[in-house]
């Protein structure tokens, strides 16, 4: 089953059992989103790709610059370990790591959430690739990927779905990043981007590996 058909299925299962007014607050609040232009802000190919050092679940701080100096960098942007849809990606992205270091790829994946969060993740998925934490999306927002979310969406995940991002993240801020996904060649230039502001919108990690091929 491709990646899109698992998280259609599992939007179908999740916002059938939620009432019709939460739904519809979650959908306008995509269309939101789209409508801002965000998208116009996101970096794209053929643009240099910001450096960052971040702290991985173990606590190791791990540079871009250095993972680059093996090869190319394969970065994908995930929301937190309270979002099914990402984790749903991370444990199918996880089946592509061997292919992606044998073709002379690194893959890591940056969130805002605390490392301890990563870790549970990283445990509960037994994923074999790094979960980076970015600490209030400084790196995201260089991305051009950090929104803010404000009510009613922040009011429903805060009080009904009991999803505090204070809690996960360590700061009030109350910002994610877009979902997103750059390949990044040893020269720091972005060589492949893609993201989706409908965070239930995941391209297959086929398309990487074919991205990867063609460079």
């Amino acid at each position: 089953m491709k990646l899109q058909q698992s998280l259609d299925k599992l939007k179908e299962k999740i916002e059938g059992k939620m009432p019709s007014e939460y739904v519809e607050i979650m959908h306008q609040s995509t269309r939101d989103l789209e409508a801002s232009g965000i998208g116009d802000q996101i970096l794209k190919e053929g643009e240099p790709a910001p450096e960052f050092s971040l702290v991985n679940q173990k606590g190791e701080v791990i540079s871009s610059k250095n993972l680059l100096k093996e090869g190319l960098l394969v970065i994908t942007f995930y929301r937190g370990v309270w979002c099914p849809y990402c984790n749903t990606d991370l444990a199918n992205l996880k089946r592509y790591t061997a292919q992606l270091n044998k073709l002379g790829a690194t893959m890591v994946s940056i969130s805002p959430q605390l490392p301890k969060y990563n870790q549970q993740i990283v445990e509960q998925q037994g994923l074999n690739f790094d979960l980076l934490s970015d600490r209030g999306n400084e790196i995201a927002s260089r991305f051009g990927l950090q929104w803010k979310m404000v009510d009613p969406l922040k009011s429903l995940y805060n009080e009904k779905f009991t999803i505090s991002l204070p809690n996960y993240n360590g700061d009030d801020s109350w910002t994610l990043p877009v979902p997103a996904r750059f390949i990044i060649g040893k020269d720091g230039i972005i060589k492949y981007a893609e993201y989706s502001v409908d965070y239930t919108k995941r391209p297959d990690p086929e398309v990487l590996i074919e991205a990867i091929k063609s460079l």
